[in-house]
C-alpha cells in the first residue's frame, strides 16, 4: 500500500481543519466588530460546509478506506479520484459561499460533492462484499460502516428537497429549516457516529479485544432503530402532533438505553482499550465518549416540549450542541484514532501543545456558550463582554489546531509501516 498517499489525504482533511478554525474565529470576530463587506450568514455557509465536507467527509472517507479494504482494494485509482474530487468541490464551496451564499456556483459544488458521495459508498460497499468483509472477524464494525454510508446518502435528501422548496417559495419556512435539520441530523448523527462507532469497534476486533458479541449486536440495532424517529426531535421547534413528542421521546429513551450498552461493552475493557493509546491520545479519547456520552443526555433532554422549546429559543445551545457533536466527539476521536493508527504523531513537543490548546479552546468555548445560554434562560442577561470573551477563547482553536498540524506536515510515524504489515496479516 501507498501509505504516503493516503497520508497525504489525511493531512489534507487536517489543513482543512485549520482553515474551519479559521473561518470560525472570524465568525466570531464578526460580533465584536463586524467587517464591512463580510457577510455573516455567507461566511457561515462556507465555514460548515468545509467542517463537515472537507474536514470531517474527507477524514472518515480515509478512515474507512484505509482500515477496512485490504490492499488490493483500498489502492485503486477509483479512491484517489473520489478523494481528490471531492475536495475541489469542497474548494469551491470555500470560494463561493462567501462571495454568494447558496447560488448557482455554491451550489453547484455542493451538488457535485453528493454525488461523489453516491459514488463513494457503492464502491465501498461493492469492494467491501469482494472483501467478505460481512463474514470475518469485522462482522459487527462493518454493519456500523454500512449503516454510517446509508446514513450519509439518506442525509442527501434534505439539500435536494431544498429546491424545490424555494421555487415554491417555501424559503425560510417550516419545510425549508426541516429540511436543513434532517440533512444535519443523518449526517451527525447518521453518518458520522456510526462511522466513529464502526472505528471504535474496530480497534476491539482488531486488537482481539474480547467483548459480548450479543451486547454489540444489540447496541447496534438499538442505536440504528432509534435514529431514524430520533430525526423528529429536531422538528419539535414546531409544535407538532402529540403523536411526534411520544415517537421522538422513545427515540430518544432507546439511544439512552443503546448508551447504557455501550458502557457495559467499553467500562469493564477500558485498560484494554487505553493501552492502546498513550497520554495525550489516551485523553482525546477519553474526551470524546464523554462527549458523546453528554450528546445522548442532550437529545434525551429536548424530547420535553420545554427543552425543545428551550433549545429553539436559545441558539447559543444549539451551537454549543453541534461543536459537542462535531468538535468534541467526532473530530477528537478521530484524531486519537489516527495517532493510535500512527499516521498521526503526538511525540513532538509542539503537536503536544498544539493538541492540548485546541482541547482547551473547545473545552472553554463550550462552557462559555453553555454559560451564557443557561444566563439566558434564567432571566441574568448577558455576560459582561461575552463576545470578546467568546473570541479570545476561541484563538485557542486556530492555534491549536495550527501547532498540531505544523509537525504532521514534516514527518510520517515510521510506525505506520509495522501498523499496516499487522494489518495485512490480520
Amino acid at each position: 500500500m501507498n501509505i504516503h498517499s493516503k497520508r497525504n489525504w489525511l493531512l489534507v482533511s487536517l489543513l482543512n481543519l485549520v482553515i474551519v478554525a479559521i473561518l470560525g474565529l472570524l465568525l466570531r470576530w464578526m460580533f465584536v466588530a463586524p467587517v464591512a463587506g463580510i457577510n455573516y450568514k455567507y461566511l457561515l455557509h462556507a465555514h460548515s460546509h468545509v467542517a463537515l465536507l472537507g474536514w470531517l467527509y474527507a477524514a472518515v472517507f480515509v478512515a474507512l478506506v484505509s482500515t477496512f479494504l485490504p490492499a488490493e482494494l483500498r489502492d485503486k485509482k477509483t479512491y484517489t479520484w473520489q478523494f481528490w474530487l471531492s475536495q475541489g468541490a469542497v474548494l469551491g464551496m470555500l470560494f463561493t459561499f462567501p462571495v454568494q451564499g447558496y447560488a448557482a456556483a455554491s451550489i453547484a459544488f455542493s451538488t457535485a460533492h453528493i454525488l461523489l458521495s453516491y459514488w463513494f459508498a457503492y464502491r465501498f460497499q461493492k469492494d467491501a462484499k469482494a472483501a467478505k468483509l460481512n463474514q470475518g472477524k469485522h462482522q459487527l464494525s462493518f454493519k456500523f460502516i454500512r449503516a454510517a454510508l446509508f446514513f450519509l446518502v439518506l442525509s442527501s435528501l434534505g439539500p435536494w428537497a431544498m429546491g424545490p422548496f424555494m421555487a415554491l417559495g417555501h424559503s425560510g419556512s417550516e419545510l425549508y429549516f426541516n429540511a436543513i435539520y434532517f440533512y444535519l441530523h443523518f449526517q451527525y448523527n447518521g453518518w458520522f457516529t456510526f462511522a466513529v462507532l464502526g472505528l471504535l469497534f474496530w480497534l476491539l476486533e482488531h486488537y482481539q479485544i474480547a467483548f459480548n458479541a450479543k451486547n454489540g449486536g444489540l447496541f447496534f440495532r438499538l442505536m440504528f432503530w432509534a435514529c431514524i424517529p430520533a430525526f423528529l426531535l429536531s422538528v419539535l421547534w414546531i409544535k407538532p402532533a402529540i403523536a411526534v413528542y411520544w415517537i421522538s421521546g422513545a427515540a430518544a429513551v432507546v439511544q439512552v438505553m443503546a448508551l447504557g450498552v455501550l458502557l457495559a461493552i467499553l467500562i469493564p475493557l477500558r485498560r484494554q482499550v487505553y493501552n492502546l493509546f498513550g497520554g495525550w491520545s489516551k485523553l482525546t479519547l477519553q474526551l470524546a465518549i464523554l462527549a458523546f456520552i453528554l450528546k445522548t443526555g442532550m437529545q434525551f433532554a429536548t424530547a420535553f416540549p420545554y427543552m425543545a422549546d428551550l433549545a429553539y429559543k436559545i441558539r447559543l445551545f444549539v451551537i454549543g450542541y453541534l461543536h459537542l457533536v462535531l468538535i468534541g466527539f467526532v473530530s477528537l476521536f478521530i484524531l486519537a484514532f489516527f495517532v493510535q493508527k500512527g499516521w498521526l504523531s503526538l511525540k513532538q513537543s509542539m503537536s503536544k501543545w498544539g493538541i492540548g490548546i485546541f482541547i482547551l479552546g473547545f473545552i472553554l468555548t463550550e462552557m462559555l456558550l453553555f454559560l451564557q445560554g443557561t444566563f439566558f434562560w434564567i432571566g441574568l442577561g448577558a455576560i459582561p463582554y461575552f463576545n470578546e470573551l467568546l473570541f479570545g477563547q476561541s484563538i485557542l482553536l486556530p492555534f491549536g489546531i495550527m501547532l498540531f498540524t505544523i509537525p504532521q506536515l514534516k514527518s510520517i510515524n515510521p510506525e505506520t509501516k509495522i501498523i499496516f504489515q499487522l494489518q495485512k496479516q490480520g
